[in-house]
């Protein structure tokens, strides 16, 4: 599966995985290698996530009877 449309939890699913594979020391150099590579690809898309995450709830607003309503972002669009 692409890393790109991968949701949070599958990538960070995959990302366990391949830690606990790196871990044991099981593999094959060429196959760790490749592994590691697709890991620190992986972290990167999730650290996006959480960080468009984070952004998206920073523009939650409480009005003053209690409703909620975003203000506009950069990341709608």
């Amino acid at each position: 599966m692409s890393i790109e449309n991968m949701s949070f939890e599958d990538a960070m699913r995959e990302l366990e995985t391949i830690v606990r594979k790196l871990e044991e020391g099981k593999t094959s150099l060429e196959e760790a290698i490749s592994s590691y590579e697709r890991g620190a690809t992986l972290r990167a898309h999730c650290e996006k996530k959480l960080k468009d995450a984070r952004l998206r709830v920073e523009q939650i607003v409480i009005g003053p009877d209690g409703t909620l309503t975003t203000k506009p972002s950069n990341l709608e669009g």
